[in-house]
């Protein structure tokens, strides 16, 4: 591959259950550690969607809305194949030690995809109320009626958020099953790290490089934070349903904005002013990747090795 292809191919992914997906951008794998040591993988197109066909929308200060649709759909899919293979895992071990048949399985993996469906409703529901809704709240009730001050309000409601993204963070990574995720978050990276260097993708030569990368969805949420603290102070305090919804409306504006700086800061990976503006999210990144192990790593070369030869096989990757 020349240095010129390689500038011009960005991949990302994302940790699943057991496992790592990996995307370009044409193209998206995933592959997952089974309970019998066995890697499973599985590549198909990105799908476009209705966003992704209005071409208007990839411009600047735009096609962050769409890449955030676009990461929100694939991720799930991914999450819901991954959670569908563990619960294959754990089904063909309980229809051993009790002789349930084939036929039951296959209908509690339907019920499964129901049910992560409304576990995934319900979370982004709770992720309004928690990082919106709440902030607003507890912002008025602290200053009342003391400043009517925009910015004030707005520094104070973004601090708040902020406090409130930090205690999520730490207190999901004490959970087993989470640190387990970010593990292999760390070997996505790694391996992403690796490839970008120029390295052959062997567990022994990813494993050399950091689980920190600045296109991480972490820093990008962080961001998102930030640039919303600067946004949202221009929005009315009248109630907080009022502002609720004015957020809402003008989230895709700060997505977009929050995207242009993650995009700059991948270009411009040693840019003393990226890693300052990067600085906070790359810290949380200390939390949510952790070192994987060999077997991790292997998962994530597993997936992203799947990535490029789909692409390879239908002419979109040019070596």
């Amino acid at each position: 591959m020349t240095d010129k292809t390689k500038k011009d191919i960005h991949y990302g992914g994302q940790a699943i259950i057991e496992g790592v997906m990996m995307r370009g951008k044409e193209y998206f794998a995933a592959a997952c550690r089974r309970t019998n040591g066995e890697i499973t993988t599985t590549a198909e197109p990105v799908e476009k969607g209705v966003l992704g066909s209005l071409k208007w929308l990839n411009r600047p200060f735009l096609r962050g809305t769409l890449a955030l649709a676009d990461a929100m759909v694939l991720g799930m899919k991914s999450l819901m194949w991954s959670a569908n293979l563990a619960m294959q895992d754990e089904q063909a071990r309980v229809e051993e030690k009790a002789g349930k048949t084939p036929s039951e399985g296959q209908s509690k993996n339907r019920v499964n995809d129901v049910a992560l469906s409304v576990t995934i409703f319900i979370s982004m529901a709770l992720a309004i109320l928690i990082f919106m809704f709440l902030p607003i709240f507890l912002t008025k009730l602290m200053l009342g009626g003391s400043t009517e001050s925009r910015a004030w309000l707005g520094l104070t409601e973004g601090g708040i958020k902020l406090v409130f993204f930090f205690l999520y963070v730490w207190g999901i990574s004490n959970w087993k099953e989470i640190r387990r995720i970010f593990e292999y978050h760390g070997a996505e990276h790694k391996t992403i790290n690796a490839f970008e260097a120029g390295e052959e993708l062997t567990v022994e030569n990813v494993q050399k490089y950091t689980t920190v990368h600045v296109r991480c969805g972490t820093s990008f949420l962080l961001v998102v934070i930030l640039v919303s603290i600067l946004v949202f102070s221009a929005v009315p305090w009248q109630s907080a349903l009022q502002r609720l919804g004015y957020k809402l409306v003008l989230l895709p504006f700060v997505a977009g904005i929050a995207y242009e700086i993650i995009k700059l800061a991948g270009s411009r990976k040693e840019s003393r002013l990226m890693r300052l503006i990067l600085g906070p999210g790359l810290l949380m990144q200390r939390i949510t990747t952790q070192e994987p192990a060999d077997d991790q790593v292997e998962v994530a070369i597993r997936s992203f090795q799947s990535v490029r030869e789909a692409e390879e096989r239908n002419g979109e990757l040019h070596v």
